[in-house]
């Protein structure tokens, strides 16, 4: 049999399309510089990716094939299997991105070990098996049931886990693993589609479910080609920031559930807790009567939960007024201080601006834009929010307040955590009005400030 042949081809690291040769702009997904040249196998060597891992090859009837709770394990968990949708598909890919230091090991491998009636192997192509168990003696738990694999040679890998037999697999991380066929680096575009490839069709054919760790870029996006995402059934990503306590594990794909699901975490010394109630950690711990703080309740997801946003308003020491965002979006904290100043006449272009998202957190809910706006104009004028009063409202260009979603879930949850009053939209309906807290309709801006500053 005549040997694979080589080639040169040129692949974007960002969708993984491939080129015969360099071009600055990929036509596939519009990115610039974003082409590697990759060294590729041809022939028969390349064919085998092609094949649907652990698939029928004849047809079945959809209502002939069955499917029950039996199909799920539960990782010990309450959060990720909630995430999830109720535990772990047998067979299924699950992916998990985040930046450097942010908790995908500490997860990784804290979920064995909270949960020894799996036996899981867990591989590791960054560390050696000392550094694994070093880790595993800080985060505690029981490890008589969690095999270690230093390996980075897929071959090797799925070698070993066909002899093991585990309940769940642990791969840490796709950038450092390899597949022999492939002439390329680790981590390149070719090499991380085989190794993606083979662990998918592993999975299949096993039932045994795999998690899979994944780097991201400097813009946040898993590394890799796209096609990565598309392979696997599930992605998961970490979000917060670094120095903060608090860490967001969104749903990003979920073949078998929702995708409208988040899990709270907080780092502790001993790794990763569960938040059941996030709501109770993010609000405000300083005395009261302190002006540039306002609570939004947000909705992430299905999950409702309430924070301090905080806004330091002082003017330009420097001449150039300074805009500075921590959490939140400087272009949309940049939009809603031109809708103050053009609609509702506050000079603010002169002043420094500074925003905090208490508790580290990443916020992405345009109902929080009141809260903002609430902020800002409590410490411009040195006049505090009452502690008892919450925000959920999006800002619009115009001025005018915008009704956002789940008002009511919003309001439930405000007024079981003993809040009196939220702020909303005039343009919000309810189906029925929620008991406990009383509900104030603003149509614009002016009317927040005659409203809320009217002692002021």
């Amino acid at each position: 049999m005549a040997s694979a042949k080589t080639k040169t081809l040129w692949f974007c690291n960002n969708c993984g399309n491939e080129s015969p040769k360099w071009m600055g702009k990929c036509p596939a997904c519009g990115e610039w510089n974003t082409m590697v040249e990759q060294t590729v196998a041809t022939g028969p060597a390349s064919k085998r990716v092609a094949s649907v891992p652990g698939q029928s090859r004849k047809p079945v009837r959809l209502d002939s094939v069955t499917s029950g709770s039996e199909d799920r394990l539960s990782l010990g968990s309450a959060e990720v299997d909630r995430l999830l949708g109720g535990g772990i598909v047998k067979g299924s890919l699950v992916l998990i991105g985040g930046e450097p230091g942010i908790g995908k090991s500490t997860l990784s491998l804290q979920l064995p070990l909270g949960c020894p009636s799996l036996k899981t192997l867990y591989v590791t192509g960054e560390e050696s098996v000392s550094q694994v168990k070093m880790r595993a003696d800080r985060l505690g738990g029981d490890s008589s049931s969690c095999f270690i694999l230093s390996e980075t040679l897929m071959d090797n890998i799925i070698s070993e886990a066909e002899e093991i037999a585990p309940d769940l697999m642990v791969v840490d991380s796709v950038q450092t693993m390899y597949c022999q066929g492939v002439d390329s680096t680790a981590g390149s575009v070719s090499q991380i589609k085989e190794v993606a490839a083979t662990l998918l069709r592993f999975a299949k054919e096993s039932g045994i479910p795999v998690i899979l760790i994944g780097h991201i870029t400097k813009e946040g996006a898993i590394a890799g080609p796209k096609l990565l995402e598309h392979i696997v059934d599930v992605v998961l990503q970490f979000e917060g920031e670094n120095r903060g306590a608090y860490r967001i594990l969104r749903s990003i794909k979920n073949r078998f559930g929702s995708t409208s699901e988040i899990a709270v975490f907080e780092m502790t010394g001993t790794g990763l807790r569960e938040v059941e109630n996030p709501s109770e950690l993010l609000m405000p711990v300083h005395e009261e009567g302190l002006s540039g703080t306002a609570v939004s309740a947000m909705l992430d997801g299905t999950r409702p939960f309430l924070f301090e946003v905080q806004a330091l308003v002082s003017s330009a020491a420097y001449g150039t007024a300074q805009r500075s965002a921590t959490g939140f979006d400087v272009r949309r904290l940049n939009m809603l201080l031109a809708v103050l100043e053009r609609r509702a006449g506050f000079r603010l272009s002169q002043k420094d601006v500074f925003l905090n998202m208490a508790g580290g957190l990443r916020i992405t809910d345009p109902a929080c834009d009141l809260a903002v706006i609430a902020a800002v104009l409590s410490s411009n004028f040195d006049y505090p929010v009452p502690s008892d009063i919450c925000f959920a409202g999006e800002v619009g260009l115009s001025g005018e307040i915008r009704p956002v979603s789940q008002v009511e879930r919003r309001a439930i949850e405000s007024g079981r955590l003993g809040f009196k009053k939220i702020y909303v939209s005039s343009y919000t309906r309810f189906d029925k009005k929620p008991e406990g807290i009383d509900i104030v309709k603003v149509s614009d801006i002016p009317a927040l400030v005659r409203s809320l500053f009217k002692n002021g």
